[in-house]
């Protein structure tokens, strides 16, 4: 299976390729729309701000890329800021409008731990995976949770994670092989 794993020049992008790789898929890094539009899965990953994430994003033409894969059933999976930027809109950084990939906004967490970083039970399930934000999403179509903190999101063709799976051991790897399986 064709992995394509979007680089907007910050974050997780080395780890999720490994990842993938381990599985023995054939993994590469996305930086043009055709690199998106011609994969199996696109990945959106993520470690950094929103505002930055989505200005590369725009400048490389992978946010209409994103768009046009998800509104044509293409698989894609965002992870931690990957799922926030695929939301309407984002409170970091002063606001910013996202990738519209799902109904819904990413908060600022303002209970418990923030930053929230370390192993949580997910739910339904109880597989525990690496978390490492301070935003999350809030949206109507969570498909599991953690802590009360919405951990999967899904909407069309488009599931997005707030943990790490690529950073969660054996229970990540469970999680990227599934996302390997056709449907």
């Amino acid at each position: 299976m064709k992995v394509a794993v979007c680089d907007y020049g910050a974050g997780n992008v080395r780890s999720v390729l490994a990842a993938f790789a381990r599985l023995d898929a054939d993994v590469r890094i996305a930086d043009t729309p055709d690199a998106i539009a011609t994969a199996d899965l696109a990945v959106l990953p993520g470690v950094g701000s929103a505002g930055s994430a989505m200005a590369v994003l725009q400048e490389r033409g992978l946010d209409e890329a994103l768009r046009a894969r998800v509104a044509g059933g293409g698989a894609t999976l965002g992870i931690c800021l990957g799922l926030q930027l695929a939301l309407d809109r984002s409170d970091e950084d002063g606001g910013v409008k996202g990738l519209g990939l799902l109904p819904g906004r990413a908060v600022l967490l303002r209970e418990g731990r923030v930053p929230r970083i370390g192993w949580a039970q997910v739910e339904p399930g109880g597989e525990a995976y690496y978390f490492a934000h301070s935003y999350a999403a809030e949206t109507p179509t969570p498909s599991a949770t953690s802590e009360g903190i919405v951990a999967e999101a899904r909407f069309g063709s488009f599931v997005g994670v707030q943990f790490h799976p690529e950073k969660s051991g054996a229970a990540g790897a469970r999680f990227l092989k599934r996302c390997l399986s056709p449907v």
